[in-house]
């Protein structure tokens, strides 16, 4: 890892290298918070957690051949070195910095409300039609998994696609503060963690943090659909490029044509450019995506063949609108997160699938004080879909079911407290030949629902 040596690393996080002189002029091999992934070589970030404490497992990842470990504790009398720290967690945000610096290479960062991780996707496989892009895995989107994501990288590496998710002001910052973006991207700006930003000008406030460490040259793409987002003008001096569907901005898509649950295809024009293209994800949002990914294409010299290339071959991801074809069902397994804007997204392409079409919708959390009246007016929403049964499920979803019997009483909804009430016996829920939305925020574990059925 370039220029990762105990020396630097001591000096990146302002700690005290304590071991054999000779020692400080080695390069770590890797980086990692999990004793279990230590391999010869390797510098282990113990990180103290609510139920684990990693600390714990320093002796054993030295057995095991560490190089090195940072600690928050003094060590006295152990035969390896080590780097003590105030704290871990700073630490590694610190060594991350530290270690994109030398690396030098561009860094696009992607955030919003609703949509990072398709739209990072999408970014991703347009850039692999021209560079060796690495992109965040998973939810690694926060200040642990941030670094984590920067320890990926390779020299061989041309362009990192970095996935940054907040909650609380502040957040963003300190994320910008590692990843110093060269292109900042954001999707939209939605009802999402309103427990702490409150209201959709204070997402904005927090989403726009991604600014303040943008390299004086950057670029900034935004959605110009969005109206918050529409009125951000120049910023360091840099003007955004807008991108959108209703406001025939700089980069725009028309002549949207929905193919159901194969996908969506759109015509995207390109300053005096233009091209068709079949998105293979479906609904509306995938365009908002496509267009987000053509912005960083353009913006990366790409060509529109190549951009057109790679969104045609995006690839959908587990719990992120995948598509599951069972002998029984249909599942759009869309259970990793959700809010009020991708509820009703997702049921709007629910309402493109043949047949029996079920929502199976649970809560959305992080709402704040108006979670009552989002879900019910989520629940308002299906009533309007032309789908056939809404279940409802969790104690805040007893809003949702509300708002769907308030729109429309025809409609066959049902409310249960807990998920179990539905995988004892799901077949008394559901048929044969139903295609089945499978929804809610992440901390109600859908995906056990999903596995259930598509066993």
């Amino acid at each position: 890892m370039k220029k990762l040596t105990l020396q630097n690393i001591a000096i990146a996080v302002g700690g005290t290298y304590i071991g054999k002189q000779m020692q400080k002029s080695l390069t770590v091999s890797a980086i990692t918070t999990d004793s279990r992934e230590v391999d010869q070589g390797s510098l282990f970030v113990p990180i103290a957690g609510n139920r684990v404490d990693g600390h714990d497992f320093i002796k054993q990842v030295m057995e095991k051949g560490a190089l090195c470990t940072l600690s928050e504790r003094d060590l006295p009398g152990v035969p390896y070195p080590y780097i003590r720290v105030e704290s871990s967690l700073q630490a590694v945000k610190d060594i991350a910095e530290f270690y994109l610096q030398q690396l030098q290479i561009p860094v696009v960062g992607v955030t919003g409300s609703v949509g990072k991780t398709s739209t990072k996707e999408m970014i991703a496989a347009v850039l692999e039609q021209k560079y060796k892009v690495l992109k965040t895995q998973g939810n690694f989107n926060n200040e642990l998994g941030l670094p984590l994501t920067v320890f990926n990288l390779r020299e061989n590496d041309e362009i990192a696609v970095l996935e940054m998710g907040i909650s609380e002001f502040g957040e963003m910052h300190r994320l910008a503060k590692v990843a110093r973006p060269d292109t900042c991207v954001i999707t939209n700006i939605g009802q999402c963690h309103l427990e702490n930003l409150k209201s959709r000008d204070g997402v904005l406030k927090a989403k726009i943090e991604i600014f303040d460490y943008l390299k004086a040259d950057g670029k900034i793409i935004l959605n110009g659909d969005d109206d918050k987002l529409a009125s951000i003008r120049s910023v360091k001096n840099i003007e955004p490029l807008f991108f959108g569907i209703t406001n025939q901005t700089e980069i725009f898509a028309d002549q949207i044509e929905n193919h159901g649950l194969k996908g969506i295809s759109c015509r995207i024009h390109v300053g005096d450019e233009s091209f068709t293209v079949l998105i293979p994800i479906p609904g509306q949002h995938m365009v908002y995506n496509a267009l987000a990914a053509t912005a960083v294409g353009y913006t990366y010299g790409l060509s529109i063949f190549q951009i057109r290339e790679g969104i045609q071959n995006l690839h959908s991801l587990s719990g992120r609108f995948h598509i599951i074809e069972t002998q029984d069902y249909t599942i759009i397994d869309d259970c990793y997160n959700a809010s009020p804007i991708s509820m009703k997204a997702s049921l709007e392409v629910l309402q493109d699938a043949l047949g029996r079409k079920v929502a199976i919708l649970g809560d959305m959390g992080e709402l704040g004080t108006d979670e009552k009246a989002l879900h019910e007016e989520v629940g308002m929403f299906s009533g309007q879909c032309n789908i056939d049964q809404v279940i409802c499920i969790g104690p805040l979803s007893v809003y949702l079911a509300a708002g769907v019997k308030r729109m429309n009483p025809d409609m066959k909804v049902i409310h249960m407290e807990t998920k179990e009430e539905f995988l004892c016996n799901p077949e008394a829920f559901i048929k044969k030949g139903d295609t089945l939305l499978v929804k809610a925020s992440h901390f109600m574990q859908f995906e056990r629902i999903v596995a259930a059925l598509n066993c």
